[in-house]
Order: structure tokens, then C-alpha cells, then sequence
């Protein structure tokens, strides 16, 4: 098999994963996973449970190696709360398997989970991830899991075992066990983070008639509000009642509507779909948790190993996107891929190690996180990248199925927010703007610059608040023109002289930098000097205010071009 000439973090987990396979089943695909609650809006914290098993999958199969990245749907969940936003009245499905209550009002889908899960699928596709998803629910419901559940029953006391070592906090007098767990880099996300996977890290419950790993929901108001009240080994005969005031006896062996205990469930999976590698949040990581728990579980009762996989740090967010306000407050991948194009969302996750946090940017951020990656795509082309950042780059462009899509003149994504900013979005304009960046190459037509054309605009129109956006000026500011100084009408006139001459980018950055070095006696390629940086700076104020209303705005040689010789000229004009 092909060797990777990879050097990042990706290569060196393919090579374990890849070892580890062939010592546990060797010839078999590779099997890595991951695990999404639709319980509800399932965040970009969520998506690094996804993207770091996507990675690791894609380097093996780059590799020649089967590999197969399972994406369980935890759709059996019960639903535990009423999100904000939603009618309170969605209370009475408390209790009830995802797949059992009603999507949010006005929602196309079937139910609840299939809501959450549609939008992420359609990010996972976006973004190249290649996955074989699996419904929890199906799996239930059809009997897939009868043995094991079985099975499980049947080693209840060696289950209850293995979980009393730490139920600590239900003993007289123990201390709790100190929580080895990462501060999120976000509140926000530590909120959200009770939708995921592992819901609430249950264990089940010793009541009087003992410790049972299994829930039914209840057959006649579908929730979980029951107790186990008695179990036959030989006949599978399990009695239960339910806080609605039902109760019956129904055999295992045949009923197929109830599910394993979180903690029990997740290790049996493990061990049924031979799973080596698979991530888990630092949430899982704390003595006691599902994760810790479940690897001996899994080998003290369903025979299977504990799959190998970092543990992954929180993903926090640079400015919280209003557009996200009504769904929790946390941006899902669908909103970031609203903003950004798919290879840089997927390079923000290839290049840091899993236990790094990091911050994906919804503010002004966001242009700088573009400028980096820019800079890196040209040290690629000039083989000049480091092998760490050449590896990342290749990740976030291509996966083994073949290159993502991308803009065929990826101008900077800063420029481009400044220009339908002042466009307002207008086509017309917009392209007369970028086809006067460069007269020598000039823009053609708008489909070269996109889809980072209109990511641009959505992140301006979505992102930015109203006050902050850019509206030139109708009429000149006559009192402003009246009260010039000697100094600043000079520097204007300078200006106006030059714009014919300098009409492109490249030129129009020369010329507002240069005005200030002429009126210093220098000449126009100078290099500054501390005072002559104030004197640019008043400068482009000057500028902005006669232009703009205000001290600051787009970058100058950008607003320029967009606002239009003429019109420039009309309120400029001493």
C-alpha cells in the first residue's frame, strides 16, 4: 500500500489507526466513527466530532486502504427539553424518541430528528465528507441490536459492577472525583453541548427490583418515564411501568421499542460495528464518563476493544452570528458555509490538532482568516510552505474522492466584502468595480469570482450590522468643504489630478499613500516615517469623511474604484 508523504497530526493517527487494524481484524475495512444527537441545531463544535474521524478515514483511503467512517444518528435519544423558540406546548414530548416528536412548526420534515439531521447532511456534502450514516432508531426498531441488548441483560450485575467503581457521588461521605475537563473556550458552546451525543451520560438505575441497562418506552405515550419492574434471563419476560399509569409485561426477545442506557449502548456499539478509531469531546473525557466507562464495558462484558482517538477540544466562535440568534445562538456548519467556501472551513479543522481549541470567525475576523489562507495557497504555488501547512492546505482542498469545488479567481475576500457593501449586491456595478481592479486581467464576468463573491455578500448583509455598513454620500458635505485647510485642499487637489492616471488598485494604493509623501517634499515610493503615517492617516479620515460620513471604512483604493471616477470627483470638488 501507498505510504503518505504527509507530516501533520492526520498522518501520524492514519498510521496507528492503520496498525491497530490490521493487529484486531486484519483484512477487514477500516471502520471510524462518529456520533451526532439531532436533538437539536447541531453546531460547529459538533462538526469537529465528524471532521476529525473524516480526516484520519480520507488519509487511509488516499493510502489504498477500505475504509469505512460510520456516522451514527443518535435519533432514539429521548427529547429531554424545549429549546428556546419553540411552542412550550412541545413539553408533553419530553420523554419521547426523537424520531417520535413532531418537527418545529412550519418545518417540512417528518419529525424532530429528521429536522436537525437534513441541514447537516447537506453541510457534510458540501464540505466532501464522505460517510455511511446509521439511525439509531432503525437499528432499534428493527432488532438489529436484539442479541446485544440480550446479552447485555443478562450481565446486568457485571455492568452495574463496572459502573459502581464510579458512583462516587451517590456514596455517604466520597469525594467526587476532580473533572479533567477543558474550559470551553465559549459558554455558548458549553450549552450547546448538552444536545450531543451523549445526552445525559446515563448509566440506568438501581431501583428495588435491581440494576437493569435497558429502557423501554412506554407503548402507550412513547416515553421513557418507566421503570423496569422485573426481568426473566430464561423466558425474556420484562415487566414495566410507566409515571402515565401504564404497565405490562412484554418479551425481549421479541419487543423492539426501548433502547440500551447511553453508557452501555455506546460500548456495545463499539464491539458491533468493529470500531477502531473514533473521537471523543473533552465532555466525555472525566472520570467516570461514558467514554472512560465504556472501554471496559466493552471488554468486560461485550468481548470488543475500545476504539483508539483524541480527545477533541471545544471549537468557540468569533462573534456570534445574529442569523443564529433564534436557533441557540451557536452557528451550525450551514451557517458557516453560508459565509466562507467549504476548503477553508475544512483547513480551519485540518490545521490544528484536535486537542488545540480554536475559534471560527463571524466578525470582521473573517477577513484576516481569509487573508491566511491566501497567503498560504501562494507559498503553495511557490512550493515555499512549511510540510506541516502543505499538508493542511491538501486536506482542506481535496479529499481522496477528488479536488473540491472552488472560485476560479479567488479575489481577496475583504475587497470583495467592501464592494457589495457598496454596491449593495448591484451585478452591474459590482462587476464594473472588479473589472477595474487589474485593466491588464480584468474581471469578465461575476461567475470567475464565485461562489467567494456570494459568500462575501451574505456575510456583509447577514453579519454586519446596519450602523457599520457603507453608504456614500449623495450630496458633497459643503460645510466640511467649506472648512478645509490649505494643507487638506492641496491634498485633495493632488488626489483628483492623479485619478485618471492611477484608475486601478494597484494604482489607487500608490497614489492615497503617495499624496501625503508628495505634500512632505518626498517622493511617492518613500518609505514612512512615524510623522509622515499621521499625516496619512488624517489623510484617508479626511477622505472617509467627505466620502462615507465617518472616520473609517472600506480599505480606500477599494472604495475609490467602487464609488467611481465621477462621482468621486462630485464630492471631492473643493
Amino acid at each position: 500500500m501507498a505510504q503518505s508523504t504527509e507530516t501533520d497530526w492526520v498522518s501520524r493517527f492514519a498510521d496507528e489507526v492503520i496498525a491497530e487494524a490490521e493487529r484486531r481484524a486484519p483484512g477487514k475495512p477500516i471502520v471510524c466513527a462518529s456520533g451526532l444527537s439531532p436533538s437539536g441545531p447541531i453546531h460547529l463544535g459538533n462538526l469537529r466530532e465528524v471532521m476529525t474521524p473524516h480526516l484520519v478515514a480520507d488519509e487511509i483511503r488516499r493510502r489504498g486502504y477500505p475504509c469505512v467512517h460510520i456516522l451514527s444518528w443518535d435519533d432514539y435519544d429521548r427529547y429531554r427539553k424545549v429549546p428556546a423558540g419553540i411552542d412550550p406546548s412541545w413539553s408533553e414530548h419530553i420523554g419521547k424518541p426523537l424520531t417520535s416528536v413532531p418537527a418545529p412548526p412550519g418545518s417540512a420534515y417528518a419529525n424532530w430528528a429528521e429536522h436537525f439531521k437534513a441541514p447537516m447532511i447537506e453541510a457534510l456534502r458540501q464540505l466532501g465528507i464522505e460517510f455511511h450514516g446509521i439511525s439509531q432508531t432503525e437499528k432499534y426498531t428493527s432488532g438489529a441490536y436484539r442479541e446485544q441488548i440480550l446479552h447485555a441483560m443478562r450481565h446486568r450485575r457485571e455492568i452495574d459492577a463496572v459502573l459502581d467503581r464510579y458512583r462516587t457521588k451517590d456514596k455517604p461521605g466520597a469525594k467526587k472525583p476532580a473533572k479533567q475537563q477543558q474550559k470551553p473556550v465559549d459558554e455558548a458552546e458549553l450549552a450547546a453541548a448538552e444536545g450531543s451525543g451523549a445526552a445525559a451520560e446515563d448509566d440506568g438505575s438501581a431501583g428495588a427490583a435491581g440494576y437493569y441497562p435497558y429502557k423501554p418506552y412506554c407503548s402507550v405515550c412513547e416515553r421513557d418515564l418507566t421503570t423496569v419492574t422485573a426481568y426473566d434471563d430464561e423466558t425474556t419476560a420484562l415487566t414495566y411501568a410507566c409515571v402515565c399509569g401504564h404497565g405490562e409485561t412484554v418479551l425481549l426477545s421479541e419487543h423492539n421499542r426501548g433502547k440500551l442506557v447511553w453508557k452501555v449502548d455506546w460500548p456495545m456499539r463499539w464491539a458491533y460495528e468493529g470500531v477502531v478509531f473514533e473521537p471523543s469531546g473533552v465532555d466525555h473525557s472525566s472520570p467516570g464518563s461514558s467514554f472512560v466507562v465504556g472501554g471496559q464495558i466493552v471488554r468486560e462484558v461485550f468481548g470488543g476493544e475500545q476504539p483508539i482517538g483524541p480527545m477533541y477540544a471545544f471549537v468557540g466562535i468569533s462573534g456570534m452570528a445574529k442569523m443564529s440568534s433564534s436557533k441557540g445562538g451557536v452557528p451550525t456548519p450551514a451557517d458557516a458555509l453560508e459565509i466562507m467556501e467549504a476548503p477553508l472551513l475544512r483547513w480551519l479543522y485540518a490545521r490544528r490538532r484536535p486537542n488545540q481549541s480554536f475559534k471560527i470567525a463571524f466578525d470582521q475576523e473573517i477577513q484576516r482568516t481569509y487573508d491566511e489562507w491566501d497567503a498560504l495557497e501562494r507559498k503553495i504555488t511557490e512550493s515555499t510552505a512549511q510540510p506541516g501547512d502543505a499538508a493542511a492546505y491538501s486536506r482542506a482542498t481535496r479529499t481522496a474522492a477528488g479536488e473540491l469545488p472552488r472560485t476560479p479567481r479567488p479575489l481577496p475576500y475583504r475587497m470583495l466584502a467592501s464592494v457589495v457593501d457598496i454596491t449593495t449586491g448591484h451585478d452591474e456595478q459590482t462587476l464594473r468595480i472588479l473589472s477595474e481592479l487589474d485593466p491588464d486581467n480584468p474581471v469578465k464576468s461575476l461567475e470567475e469570482t464565485r461562489p467567494r463573491l456570494d459568500k462575501a455578500e451574505r456575510w456583509i448583509t447577514t453579519q454586519v450590522p446596519a450602523d457599520q455598513r457603507t453608504r456614500v454620500r449623495d450630496e458633497p458635505d459643503n460645510e466640511r468643504l467649506a472648512a478645509l485647510s490649505e494643507t487638506e485642499r492641496e491634498s485633495l487637489r493632488l488626489l483628483l489630478d492623479g485619478l485618471d492616471e492611477h484608475w486601478s488598485l494597484d494604482g489607487l494604493t500608490t497614489l492615497v499613500y503617495g499624496v501625503p509623501k508628495i505634500q512632505a517634499g518626498l517622493s511617492p515610493d518613500a518609505k514612512p516615517t512615524p510623522e509622515l503615517k499621521v499625516a496619512q492617516r488624517s489623510f484617508f479620515a479626511l477622505l472617509y469623511t467627505l466620502l462615507v460620513g465617518r472616520d473609517t471604512g472600506p480599505r480606500l483604493p477599494t472604495l475609490l474604484l467602487a464609488v467611481g471616477a465621477d462621482r468621486v470627483r462630485k464630492l471631492l470638488a473643493a
